[in-house]
C-alpha cells in the first residue's frame, strides 16, 4: 500500500509538465526556420514581418528525421536522406507548421531546396 502512495506523489509532481518529441514520417523532416533581423543592408530597420514577405526561400535547421528502426541491430537509420543539423534552403510558404511553436514545419524532402554548407575561406 505504502509503494502507491510513493507512486501517487510522483505522479503528482509531473502532473501538468509536458515533455513533446516530434517524428516525422515518410519522407519527411522536422525544420526550425531561422528569425532574420528585422534590419536592411544598409541598417534600416524593418517592420514586423515586412522583410519576410518580399523573400521566395527561408533558410532552416533540420532538428528531426525520418528514420526506420531496425530490430536485428536495435538501431535507427535516417531514411530521409537529409543530415540532421543541417542547413536547408526551403520555399517560404512550404510545409505544415507546428501548433505549439511558430518556427517549427514539417516538410517533405522534395521540398528542400538545397542543403547548404558553410566554407571557412582563408
Amino acid at each position: 500500500m505504502e509503494d502507491k502512495k510513493e507512486k501517487s506523489k510522483y505522479s503528482d509532481w509531473r502532473k501538468g509538465k509536458k515533455i513533446r518529441k516530434i517524428s516525422p514520417l515518410g519522407m519527411r523532416v522536422v525544420v526550425s526556420v531561422f528569425k532574420d533581423k528585422n534590419m536592411t543592408e544598409g541598417g534600416l530597420y524593418l517592420p514586423e514581418g515586412s522583410k519576410e514577405r518580399m523573400q521566395d526561400s527561408l533558410l532552416a535547421k533540420v532538428i528531426e528525421v525520418a528514420s526506420a528502426h531496425d530490430k536485428d541491430t536495435d538501431t535507427d537509420t535516417n531514411i530521409s536522406g537529409v543530415p540532421i543539423n543541417s542547413v536547408v534552403l526551403i520555399p517560404k510558404g512550404c510545409g505544415v507548421k507546428v501548433p505549439w511553436d511558430d518556427t517549427l514545419r514539417i516538410i517533405d524532402t522534395k521540398e528542400i531546396l538545397a542543403v547548404i554548407d558553410e566554407i571557412e575561406l582563408v
